[in-house]
């Protein structure tokens, strides 16, 4: 552990400062002195220390001050201060203490106390340090078991259980501040025909194509969500009919127009969609508007795809 912690030794005693020094090299630490309290400072924005031993009594500012600032501040990480201070009397580790400091000594420095004391401290920095890795990798996996819940895993999308979700948050909203919501319902033209004929892998990135085609097309507070297999979703708050309108019609030329090609492989795609807004004639709840939508998505299958209808 020795070799690889660094150790701030601020104190004004330039003759304190060498024998404390020599103490700490003799026993492998890597040791950076400073003189006086803003220096101290100035060194811990430079490059942040395993530990610092930081004189009490020092010009310009002394180390409570600076333990004070380190310790009070959310811009430095942790590590510990042990305080140095030429009183005995008990109040005075108390309120060392109570400034912070992980610990203290009196002087004139004991070389056997110094040493225990350096490597009970850099025990706990090794614990500290542990502990936010753990929590770093703790807020790494629910982060992970988030995108999994909500994400779908092939088109990088909302999936169907997170949209219906906020959907329904959605509509709330809209019914209680008496706002537009338009839900998009969107099916890729004859998508069977694509896995049969060119395979199931140029079938995925053909969803994935979608998908990134979808969110370029909408705006950031749209939710676009994967609903099943090549069918997709897209709920548009404060969104009128012909907004929406707009919206799918400037999804559906960006489809048809784009070159899907994988693996040497290429064809064109289209796609149906239907639309809904609430409030409208007949959807006064969000299962009509669904259904609505739905119903407005066949009629554009059955009346030959790569078209909208509402």
């Amino acid at each position: 552990m020795a070799q690889d912690s660094t150790i701030y030794l601020i104190d004004d005693d330039e003759a304190s400062r060498r024998r404390v020094r020599g103490m700490l090299e003799g026993a492998g630490y890597l040791v950076q002195e400073g003189s006086d309290g803003r220096q101290a400072l100035g060194m811990v924005r430079d490059g942040v220390p395993d530990l610092m031993l930081l004189d009490v009594e020092m010009p310009v500012m002394n180390g409570p001050q600076v333990c004070r600032i380190i310790k009070g501040s959310q811009g430095f990480p942790f590590f510990p201060i042990i305080l140095i201070t030429a009183r005995d009397d008990m109040q005075t580790k108390v309120d060392a203490l109570q400034l912070g400091a992980d610990d203290y000594l009196v002087k004139p420095i004991n070389q056997a106390e110094l040493l225990a004391r350096v490597k009970s401290m850099l025990r706990l920095k090794k614990l500290q340090d542990e502990l936010l890795r753990a929590n770093e990798d703790l807020k790494r996996m629910n982060q992970r078991l988030q995108e999994i819940s909500t994400v779908d895993p092939l088109m990088g999308i909302y999936n169907r259980l997170y949209f219906e979700k906020r959907f329904r948050y959605e509509f709330q909203r809209a019914s209680r501040y008496r706002s537009k919501l338009a839900l998009l319902m969107l099916d890729i033209d004859h998508f069977k025909r694509v896995n049969d004929k060119l395979g199931h892998q140029f079938g995925d990135y053909a969803l994935k194509e979608c998908a990134r085609l979808l969110l370029d097309s909408v705006r950031q507070v749209d939710i676009v969500a994967r609903y099943g297999g090549e069918e997709l979703v897209v709920a548009c708050p404060e969104t009128n009919l012909e907004q929406a309108m707009i919206v799918a019609e400037r999804i559906r030329s960006r489809i048809e127009a784009h070159r899907f090609e994988f693996a040497g492989k290429t064809t064109p795609l289209t796609i149906s969609i239907g639309i809904a807004v609430f409030p409208g004639e007949g959807i006064d709840s969000l299962d009509k508007l669904v259904t609505k939508a739905d119903e407005a998505l066949y009629r554009a299958k059955d009346e030959g795809r790569n078209c909208i209808r509402s």
